[in-house]
């Protein structure tokens, strides 16, 4: 904690870090916004280097994302809290089970952004009123991964951790599964010291991503990286890429599981953040034939609904393509006539991973031959043309 702090001080942390703790989250650390980084110069050559891939939000947002006062220029203090979601086993085993599907460990339970920022909401409420007299005029702003906001640096500034190489958040308390919410204020808190990096000369996380998404250490190039494609990428996934994405259909969680300070990690406490069972190991064959009220119905208050039902198809088709499993050939062959080319186009590339090219002739001769789209016939002469 930083010097000069009055005994009053203490009373308003030891308060938050009891409505905090009571609320659920695992963690809480203040940092001032004068003392946070102008993170500018590392933005533009992201940016610059194209690692945003599609997000083109990262560019228009890039001067107001650089620094908390670019945001609002009245912020004083930020307080950081993490809220841990830590899974209760390791997620990579199922990575062998080719026939189930594995969803990000964070998108096996409810969205942590409506149950976070309701949280937010509550504690921001308690601090404005225990210093209503004492700080009239205090203003409040939440933020959970939605707005410009760099939660990650201000989290190492205020001392929830530190950005590890996989550029995620790392606590020494909860490893890799920590999810970040941060309350803006113009009134003036005590502030914590910052986090040192505790990475050292691990390499585990780098060495973990099955696409190479890392050019260098603190870097992520969204082109090559599983989540960026099965979440924001909208379009086709390029064909380098869907070989490694395995059974992944939502999410990676490689980098994040290999690290070693998951040792410390605890198993999340708070119920609507565990696992769904059927959620944790769920057949590809039982999402193959979801149309789309049924895949709203099924991902009901989950983050996976808002990719919508024909990316997340297009997800599982790979995952299908690369299950080395005939048995699913029959339920894939009805999204050869699915109205979306996006949808088609992963459907003929399974096909193509789980059949030999003698066998796709029929399907190429009915469907193939008047086709128009220049992305499904190269899908097609792909999978006919495959050794």
């Amino acid at each position: 904690m930083t010097a000069n702090r009055t005994a009053s001080d203490d009373k308003l942390r030891a308060f938050l870090d009891r409505e905090a703790k009571a609320l659920g989250f695992a963690d809480i650390r203040i940092c001032r916004a004068d003392e946070a980084a102008n993170h500018a110069d590392t933005l533009r050559h992201f940016t610059k280097q194209g690692y945003h891939a599609t997000m083109g939000w990262m560019q228009e947002t890039l001067e107001r994302r650089a620094h908390p006062s670019a945001l609002w220029g009245d912020v004083r203090s930020i307080i950081m809290l993490g809220f841990n979601y830590g899974p209760d086993e390791d997620p990579r085993p199922l990575l062998a089970q080719k026939d189930k599907a594995n969803i990000s460990v964070y998108a096996r339970h409810r969205d942590y952004h409506d149950i976070i920022k309701g949280r937010l909401k509550q504690l921001s409420a308690k601090l404005l009123s225990r210093l209503r007299d004492s700080h009239p005029g205090g203003e409040i702003k939440v933020f959970v991964d939605t707005a410009p906001v760099m939660e990650k640096p201000l989290a190492y500034r205020a001392g929830l951790g530190w950005q590890g190489k996989h550029t995620n958040l790392v606590s020494r308390d909860f490893g890799s599964w920590i999810f970040l919410g941060a309350i803006f204020t113009n009134l003036d808190l005590p502030a914590d010291e910052a986090e040192v990096d505790h990475c050292g000369s691990c390499r585990a996380c780098l060495d973990a991503c099955p696409t190479g998404a890392f050019p260098a250490p603190y870097e992520i190039d969204a082109r090559r990286c599983i989540s960026y494609l099965t979440i924001e990428h909208k379009e086709p996934i390029p064909h380098e890429f869907r070989p490694a994405m395995g059974n992944r259909i939502y999410g990676c969680d490689d980098c994040l599981a290999a690290c070693p300070w998951n040792k410390f990690a605890q198993t999340a406490a708070e119920a609507k953040l565990q696992a769904r069972d059927d959620l944790k190991a769920p057949a590809l064959r039982d999402f193959l034939g979801l149309d789309d009220a049924a895949f709203r119905a099924h991902f009901t208050g989950s983050p996976i609904k808002r990719i919508g039902r024909n990316r997340f198809l297009r997800n599982v088709l790979i995952a299908a393509g690369n299950s080395a499993e005939t048995s699913l050939v029959p339920v894939i062959e009805p999204h050869l006539s699915d109205p979306d080319p996006l949808v088609q186009g992963a459907a003929i590339w399974a096909l193509g991973q789980l059949l030999p090219p003698p066998q796709l002739t029929e399907w190429a001769g009915r469907l193939a031959a008047g086709e128009s789209d220049p992305y499904l016939q190269q899908e097609w002469q792909q999978a006919l043309n495959k050794e």
